[in-house]
């Protein structure tokens, strides 16, 4: 794993990434989850998407995935 630099552009926190690792574009979205931070292409969001789906197995929602009972609910 590598690293990366981080640095202060004026009130906001910063990271020179290595150039293997930059973006195309002017913008990218961020996420928070834990302490890890996750960066994405803005314009191909949904293509990183969809490829993290090739990681699951096809057998992935097989089985019992004990639901419970599914509540009858009165009508609004």
């Amino acid at each position: 794993m590598q690293s990366a630099k981080l640095f202060i552009n004026g009130s906001s926190q910063a990271v020179r990434l290595p150039k293997e690792f930059q973006f195309s574009g002017n913008d990218v979205l961020i996420k928070k989850v834990g302490e890890a931070v996750i960066l994405m292409p803005h314009e191909k969001s949904w293509e990183v998407f969809l490829h993290g789906l090739e990681n699951f197995s096809s057998d992935y929602l097989e089985g019992n995935r004990n639901q419970g009972i599914e509540q009858i609910r009165e009508e609004i």
